[in-house]
């Protein structure tokens, strides 16, 4: 497999196409929310300080950035949303992940979200980027999430 994947600022004319083929577990994370995909990004999109999408082969396959809770305390709530292809392109994921955490860094700090706990390539990835995972579980809509954190200095 030879695609070509490449990451460019986020734009709300890719919230569709990565609606429409989100990963089933991204699915469950939105639902558990309360939102359904479509809602899940354009909000993540519009409320976020720094947003990215990657595109595999110019197609949009996943939106990812971090939305800055308190400038003061320098708190953000990072996410990701993307389609199964994600899943065929971790080594770039692991290569590009710690630039963009830092750059996500740059206005919070300190970034912390939830993670389901069924999501565990997602947890591998997150505990690879320097990011703690706590084991205890918190139940939100009857799905099982974990916290995880990064502080930088």
């Amino acid at each position: 497999m030879d695609s070509r994947v490449t990451v460019v600022p986020a734009e709300r004319r890719h919230i569709n196409t990565i609606a429409n083929r989100l990963r089933g577990i991204d699915l469950e994370e939105c639902a558990a929310m309360g939102r359904t995909a479509k809602a899940a990004l354009r909000l993540a999109h519009t409320t976020s300080a720094k947003a990215w999408t990657a595109l595999v082969d110019g197609r949009p396959e996943a939106m990812f950035g971090v939305v800055v809770e308190d400038l003061i305390s320098g708190i953000g709530t990072p996410w990701f949303l993307g389609t199964d292809e994600v899943y065929r392109h971790g080594r770039e994921l692991l290569m590009w992940g710690p630039g963009f955490v830092s750059r996500l860094s740059d206005s919070s700090p300190t970034l912390r979200n939830l993670v389901s706990a069924r999501n565990r390539q997602a947890i591998r990835l997150l505990e690879r980027w320097g990011f703690t995972v706590e084991e205890n579980e918190v139940v939100v809509r009857g799905v099982a999430f974990r916290h995880f954190e990064k502080v930088s200095a």
